[in-house]
Order: structure tokens, then sequence, then C-alpha cells
């Protein structure tokens, strides 16, 4: 049973990994499964403490990677009809153009917000710029999160 728990904690970590590339998975909650599924066997065991950081880490950067986006949209000036534009077009791209309507979708919908609130099209852009750069920054962080747990996971069996 326990080559069989194995097996698949690696299985989920390899989609955690895919996961924090690819919008449509949820990479670091994918890689934490792995983690508990090496955990449960009987041969290798992280601590208590252990476990519950990094259930943590994975539930902050899971929902850090839906704001980040909104946080670049205002840092590169981008108005509450920017913000919401790109809060909307995350959702609409969610939903209607998955997996490249979550990276498209926000850009989109927050150079949309500013063109409605009389903004000019460079300043749009940017603002939509601000919420693409805020994906990338989510991509890289879940990634490294993901790619960690992985590191943990490969530790733990050859220690």
């Amino acid at each position: 049973m326990d080559y069989v728990l194995i097996v698949l904690g690696i299985l989920f970590l390899i989609s955690g990994i895919l996961g924090a590339v690819v919008p449509v998975l949820p990479g670091p909650p994918l890689s934490y499964i792995g983690l508990l599924l090496l955990h449960i066997t009987g041969r290798y065991h992280f601590s208590s403490r252990f476990l519950i950081l990094w259930a943590v880490i994975t539930v902050v950067v899971y929902l850090l990677d839906y704001f980040i986006p909104i946080w670049g949209t205002k840092k590169f000036g981008g108005s509450k009809r920017g913000v919401w534009g790109s809060i909307i077009g995350l959702v609409v791209g969610m939903v209607f153009f998955p997996p490249f309507g979550i990276i498209i979708g926000p850009f989109l919908g927050a150079v949309l917000g500013e063109l409605s609130s009389g903004k000019q099209s460079h300043e749009a852009f940017r603002s939509g710029l601000g919420s693409f750069l805020g994906f990338l920054a989510g991509t890289l962080l879940k990634l490294i999160v993901s790619g960690m747990m992985a590191w943990y996971f490969v530790a733990e069996m050859t220690s």
C-alpha cells in the first residue's frame, strides 16, 4: 500500500507543479495532497507543525493568486473601474475561456474598465499590464511553493 501512496503522491506533486503554470489546475493544493499522501505511508512522516505550516502557506498562496492581479492593476495606476474590470475579466475568463481566459480576462477587463472611465488608451493599457504582471507574479509564487513541497517530498524519501 505504501508504494501506491508514494506513486499517487508523486502524481499529485507533478500535477501541482503543472498546476502552478496551467491556470485551470490548483497547483499548491495538489502538491500539498502529495505531501499528505507521503505522510500517511507507514515509512515516511512529517511533523504536525510542518504539515500545518504548509497547509497555511497553501491556503495563503491560493488566495493571493486571485488578489495579486488586482493589486498589480492598482499599482500600475488603475482606478476602481480598472480593478473591477480585472475582477470581472477574471471571472468571465475562468468561466467562458479556460484556461487562457484566466490570463487574458483580467488584462482585458482592466483595460476595458479604464477605458470606460475615460482614461486614455495608454493609461488603460498600463493598468492591464499591471494585471498581467500580477498574474505572472502569482504564477511564480505558486511555482516556488509547489517546487518546495516537491523538494521536501524527495528529501523525506531519501533520508
